[in-house]
């Protein structure tokens, strides 16, 4: 069943079995592969994947939006805020090829969620247990700022991954404040669920619990929040592996994966 605004939504106890929701997920992936919805984004990548980074120029760009990835029974969502330049949208894979993918999967690693404590390409053998991982906005924007437009207007492609994801998922980590404020739209249009008012602010650390405390697939997951993986936060220590840590920690024990 589609909505309105294009997004997929299934009522719950009526989301196909795991095998064919990772059919639809796989399905999913290559229509937003080929998305052309904003002008300015599709500008912007295929500028950067046909000039390239030096260090990067006997290399084919991928240069398209960049799908999500990860486990089709993800118990955890991890949502960034879109592709960078020359990571994601040249590898084709979200946090492949950049300083902001060592950190997050060698903290994924750590936690038991990755098979390895790297993710460079596409073919790499990486694979990720009980986690997928998405953007908010599947482009590379141009200064790493995507505008409220295109936010909005990216949105229903992480509603109908969120909606193949219901069964099973139980807590959203958001990484960053861009993160933290494109769930809400998703929880309202997936589950149905009126965001609070005001809603919780975000920062590192941050918990939000659906009504009764508990997650499900009706009432939604837990929202966690955690400083965003960028070279500006790891660099600074603004967020230090141990702090990243405490966050995955805390979001296997939200997901019952203790």
């Amino acid at each position: 069943m589609t909505s309105a605004d294009g997004s997929s939504r299934r009522p719950a106890g009526t989301a196909g079995t795991p095998s064919s929701r990772a059919a639809e997920l796989a399905a999913l992936d290559e229509e937003v592969s080929r998305c052309r919805r904003c002008p300015r984004l599709v500008a912007w990548r295929e500028e950067v994947a046909a000039t390239k980074r030096a260090a990067f120029r006997d290399e084919v760009y991928w240069g398209r939006p960049v799908p999500g990835f990860g486990a089709a029974d993800a118990r955890i969502l991890i949502l960034g805020l879109a592709p960078a330049a020359h990571g994601g949208n040249r590898t084709g894979r979200i946090f492949t090829g950049d300083r902001s993918g060592d950190v997050l999967f060698a903290a994924l690693h750590r936690a038991g969620l990755a098979n390895q404590p790297t993710s460079v390409s596409r073919d790499d053998g990486l694979h990720l247990t009980d986690v997928r991982i998405a953007a908010a906005v599947r482009c590379a924007p141009p200064d790493n700022k995507p505008t409220p437009v295109e936010r909005d207007t990216c949105a229903p492609w992480l509603h109908r991954e969120v909606t193949l994801l219901r069964p099973t998922l139980r807590v959203v980590i958001a990484l960053g404040a861009f993160a933290w404020a494109a769930w809400w739209p998703t929880l309202s249009t997936v589950y149905g669920v009126k965001p609070p008012v005001p809603r919780p602010k975000f920062g590192h650390g941050a918990v939000f619990l659906p009504e009764g405390g508990a997650a499900s697939s009706s009432r939604g997951p837990a929202l966690l929040g955690s400083y965003h993986v960028s070279q500006q936060n790891t660099f600074t220590g603004r967020l230090t592996p141990a702090m990243l840590d405490d966050v995955l920690s805390q979001a296997r024990h939200l997901a019952g994966l203790d």
